[in-house]
């Protein structure tokens, strides 16, 4: 973190002891020492008063921190879209893949962990279009963009949120038509239409 070298560096300016210091924000010389080595972080009390004693900008004292702080969350996020992105992709496939040998081998047992893996790739899908929302990524570009850590310029966003609609529209139809496979799929397995 940064700011425990702005710490040092603004009481090295002010020819300011850590004592002094820490006289000057009511706390201990060690409490001092634990920040400007990186084993603490003031509390926003100490802060305030870090910045008057400094006579800067509580900004200037933590701007580095405040960056690198975006950075840590950007990537956190980052790191769960793409957990989530997985998890589902894992879940789709088996959705795919596994009704047929499901009933086949366990019968109705099957049928019903079927449906749970289906209800649990909902689910995660729920949860995808969620952080895409709350990011505002919903094409593949965009997508992508982020999970780079990047940023797509302002003539290339508006391009891509053009695309949205056919997307929705695709999205329409695809869940219509898997929504007929699985519905014709129930109904071969009920024995009520036959192949």
């Amino acid at each position: 973190m940064e700011l425990g070298k702005q710490i040092r560096k603004y009481r090295n300016e002010r020819t300011l002891s850590q004592e002094a210091l820490a006289d000057k924000v009511y706390v201990s010389r060690q409490t001092v020492s634990n920040w400007e080595n990186d084993k603490s972080y003031p509390d926003v009390k100490s802060l305030v008063l870090l910045s008057e004693v400094f006579a800067v900008s509580l900004d200037q004292l933590i701007k580095g921190d405040v960056e690198m702080m975006k950075e840590q969350i950007n990537q956190t996020d980052q790191k769960k879209f793409g957990r989530l992105s997985n998890i589902f992709a894992i879940l789709f496939l088996a959705t795919l893949i596994t009704p047929i040998p499901l009933e086949h081998f366990l019968s109705y047992a099957g049928i019903a962990i079927w449906v749970v893996i289906f209800g649990a790739a909902l689910y995660t899908a729920a949860l995808v279009e969620r952080e895409k929302k709350k990011f505002d990524v919903q094409t593949y570009r965009e997508i992508l963009a982020f999970t780079e850590g990047k940023s797509l310029s302002e003539i290339e966003k508006a391009r891509e949120e053009g695309k949205r609609v056919y997307q929705k529209a695709f999205l329409v139809i695809a869940t219509g038509v898997i929504t007929l496979i699985v519905t014709l799929f129930f109904l071969w397995i009920l024995g009520e239409l036959p192949l």
